[in-house]
């Protein structure tokens, strides 16, 4: 209850993240019929990175700020432009001031027909999030502990669906109550686009994680990891992760050219690292990865 993403707004991680999360909901949209987004740790929704708590950190220097101060090559643009496109219509001038939230990101790339359910447990950070989307027809802001969501809230009436589920990671056991949340909602909504975010740290149970997921049997799993640093000598954050279940076709592709990318704008030493790979999929079939 104590997690403010504010101080982390717009960091190396958010970036990894936003622009999967942007490269998914342009996917979905490639059919006519709507999609719900089900955001399940949803946050304040937008972030002012001239604040106090965001300058006291800065880390959206070292995130964010990297991508938008330089020249990107055209590929990288292509797969960044849904991302990059909303961050900039939120800052019009020169400055970068506001950074959008998961759920800001993903109602401003929506068709009038998509929907978002917002869910946050915070009260103070509830009321924000609410005031930001009063009035929105096509958006939803509930009051809920997330992990309930990924039962009560599924499958989405439109049948259709992207669920993110990104935890602050506050408490022991995050990592199979991940496991645990990604199989109870995919009994439910076996077709749904699942994103899960962990964080990458000294300690962290990687390997025994990404076990648990392979053991629960779901076809396609895609994984997708950025470290920015090495991890021996702090105990914080030094890299992200994300897992996609039924990720689009062409996502694998995009990126084994984005990370690489990632990794050299990003990077803040010499041990810098970035992988993609099934957990579960074709290429684990076709004896690959």
């Amino acid at each position: 209850m104590n997690y403010r993403h504010i101080y982390h707004a717009g960091n190396f991680a958010d970036v990894l993240k936003h622009a999967v999360l942007a490269r998914l909901v342009t996917y979905l949209q490639q059919k006519e019929k709507a999609f719900r987004v089900l955001d399940t740790h949803a946050g304040i929704g937008l972030y002012d990175l001239s604040s106090e708590e965001a300058q006291k950190t800065g880390e959206w220097r070292d995130g964010i700020g990297r991508l938008l101060d330089g020249n990107l090559p055209p590929e990288i643009a292509a797969i960044l432009a849904p991302y990059l496109s909303s961050i900039r219509t939120l800052n019009p001038g020169s400055e970068l001031t506001l950074y959008p939230g998961s759920p800001k990101l993903a109602r401003m790339l929506f068709r009038p027909q998509d929907r978002l359910s917002a869910m946050e447990l915070h009260p103070d950070d509830y009321e924000t999030l609410h005031r930001l989307f009063d009035g929105d027809f096509q958006s939803r802001i509930t009051e809920l502990d997330g992990w309930l969501a990924l039962g009560a809230h599924l499958p989405p009436k439109e049948k259709r669906g992207l669920v993110l589920v990104d935890p602050p990671f506050e408490k022991e056991g995050e990592y199979e109550r991940l496991v645990d949340g990604l199989a109870r909602a995919h009994r439910r909504f076996a077709g749904g686009v699942y994103c899960l975010w962990y964080p990458l740290k000294q300690g962290a149970p990687i390997k025994a994680f990404h076990e648990a997921l392979k053991a629960l049997d779901i076809p396609k799993m895609l994984c997708a990891e950025l470290s920015v640093r090495s991890d021996r000598e702090t105990t914080g954050l030094s890299g992200t992760g994300l897992i996609i279940v039924n990720p689009p076709f062409t996502l694998k592709g995009e990126l084994d050219v984005l990370l690489p990318f990632l990794k050299g704008r990003l990077a803040q030493d010499r041990f810098a690292s970035a992988r993609c790979f099934w957990l579960r999929g074709e290429e684990r079939a076709s004896g690959g990865a």
